[in-house]
């Protein structure tokens, strides 16, 4: 039987002296009796597996729109990727790869409906604005429930870690900066196969150096730039990428917002202008109607105020949820 002050020393003893130590985590924002086998950040992952939140991002947009085809990837397929390679990031340098994985599972739970257009449509009509990472932050700390009390009450390392996987902070864990990289690798890549896959783009079109340098297949992009993060890490006081590297993977973004993720052969005009009725007609019902909110969410106005909680309530839909909702609400029963 291992307890979990055996692999607390084993952490001490195994990883690199600038891995984050679980004995040493900033705790928690209540504290909590530790558990008997499991250390702080597996714990933190378990939590984040075994949430609604989580299971929510099977039915939520990356980047096809209720895609034909059985491959393309979701939220969650986007999510299990990062985290995997995120993990063989931080197993070669030696850092927790408990924290990692806990960071990479939950970075992406302040998702909206229909991807980032989901987001931006939401940024666009909720006062305050709105991101995703923030959204992150507040499903972990406010809106996920457990044993009858708000927030999973996960450390200060794997919040951060959500937080800072994108955006202009930076996590102040390599484990969390290991996450932020992974996902750039992650779905630069994954977005140029679900293209190539869809028709959207040809092998032809994509930027010859890029190719040149980062390699010519989904495979080799990846290895490769996993492979450049991890040698040039060993030999940093941080978690870098050799600058080559990183211009040309950043290139290679540039040409997949222009081309893919802003391209009209991904996204028609009509379809975008549905999804954006869509979000803004069911802000406005359940800002006008509070009390069609469920009941879940109607307890919450008090404390946070209508309009919060209804931007809470559809950014935490999926993308067939919010479609049937709108159908329910709008759509003349006889017409359905």
């Amino acid at each position: 039987m291992i307890l979990r002050e055996e692999l607390e020393q084993r952490e001490f003893e195994q990883l690199a002296d600038r891995a984050t130590k679980s004995a040493e985590s900033k705790g928690r924002m209540q504290d909590e009796e530790k558990c008997a086998f499991r250390t702080e950040f597996q714990r933190d992952r378990d939590r984040i597996i075994h949430s609604k939140a989580f299971r929510r991002l099977m039915h939520k947009t990356q980047v096809f729109l209720a895609p034909e085809g059985d491959h393309f990837r979701t939220r969650l397929t986007h999510t299990l990727e990062v985290a995997q390679i995120a993990r063989t990031i931080a197993r070669s340098l030696r850092l927790n790869e408990d924290l990692t994985e806990a960071i990479a599972m939950g970075h992406d739970l302040g998702h909206t409906p229909f991807g980032h257009n989901g987001e931006d449509y939401l940024n666009e009509r909720h006062a305050k604005g709105f991101k995703h990472n923030i959204q992150g932050l507040r499903v972990v700390d406010v809106l996920e429930t457990r044993d009858g009390k708000s927030g999973m009450n996960l450390t200060a390392e794997v919040r951060d870690g959500i937080l800072n996987h994108t955006g202009e902070g930076v996590p102040f864990t390599p484990e969390g900066k290991v996450v932020r990289f992974s996902d750039r690798i992650a779905y630069i890549n994954h977005d140029i196969d679900d293209a190539l896959r869809s028709g959207v783009i040809r092998e032809s079109d994509l930027p010859k150096d890029c190719i040149k340098v980062l390699g010519e297949d989904h495979r080799s992009r990846i290895n490769n730039l996993v492979s450049d993060l991890v040698m040039n890490s060993d030999k940093a006081d941080d978690v870098v990428m050799s600058e080559e590297k990183l211009f040309y993977m950043n290139k290679l973004r540039d040409f997949m917002f222009e081309n893919v993720y802003h391209s009209k052969k991904v996204k028609k005009d009509e379809e975008l202008d549905k999804i954006k009725h869509m979000i803004f007609s069911l802000y406005a019902y359940y800002e006008a109607n509070p009390d069609k909110l469920p009941d879940e969410w109607k307890r919450r106005i008090p404390e946070y105020g209508v309009q919060e909680v209804v931007k809470d309530h559809i950014a935490g839909m999926t993308d067939r949820y919010a479609v049937n909702i709108f159908k329910e609400i709008f759509v003349p029963q006889s017409w359905k």
